[in-house]
């Protein structure tokens, strides 16, 4: 048994210094370039299949504008990449949630939506962290960067007052993302597979 623990001590450690300077970062894979049909399976994955199977759903074209390659039956559209990321983060709202993100994703300084959305990121996405609070700006020095787990979103100027949730993620599971800011919406760290 004691060369069994000296043994795997020693595996560890030398693949510690092996990999003390290798990035663990993935592989880009740009969703913009990705085929149609690869996109929209990616976009679909934004949300349990009872809501994208009937869903609307956005592709990039080769001029990077997002354009409608399925027409939907039930009010949502999938989108397959809101970041940019290494790993695409899918996004599947309601009209109002989609007219939020398209919003965002424009750069406008303020959505345009009129009434609360809804919106799934079953594949979880991206957002970043400064001094404790999210930021919009991920170029904002001292930024760092967080993925998020799988998560559903009411899209709504709320506050962390008004809602009585914090302003950061933590152990609670929901929070305030981007409070402060007229793109300020709750996360709710939850699977959206759970909803039934």
């Amino acid at each position: 048994m004691k060369r069994f623990l000296a043994f795997t001590a020693a595996t560890l450690a030398a693949v510690c210094v092996l990999t003390a300077g290798y990035s663990h970062a993935a592989p880009r894979r740009d969703v913009r370039v990705m085929s149609a049909d690869i996109q929209r399976k990616v976009a679909q994955s934004a949300a349990p299949s009872s809501i994208s199977d009937d869903a609307s759903v956005m592709v990039f074209g080769p001029d990077g504008r997002l354009t409608e390659k399925v027409a939907g039956t039930n009010g949502f559209t999938c989108i397959p990449d809101l970041s940019g990321q290494e790993k695409p983060d899918p996004f599947c709202g309601n009209a109002e949630a989609t007219r939020w993100a398209l919003d965002l994703m424009d750069g406008r300084a303020n959505p345009s939506n009129s009434a609360p959305g809804i919106a799934f990121m079953m594949q979880g996405g991206w957002h970043w962290v400064k001094d404790g609070k999210t930021t919009l700006d991920k170029d904002e020095p001292g930024a760092k960067r967080v993925k998020d787990p799988p998560n559903w979103k009411i899209i709504w100027p709320v506050t962390s007052v008004s809602s009585m949730l914090p302003e950061k993620a933590g152990g609670f599971g929901s929070y305030i993302m981007w409070e402060g800011t007229p793109y300020a919406h709750i996360v709710i760290n939850q699977n959206p597979k759970w909803i039934k």
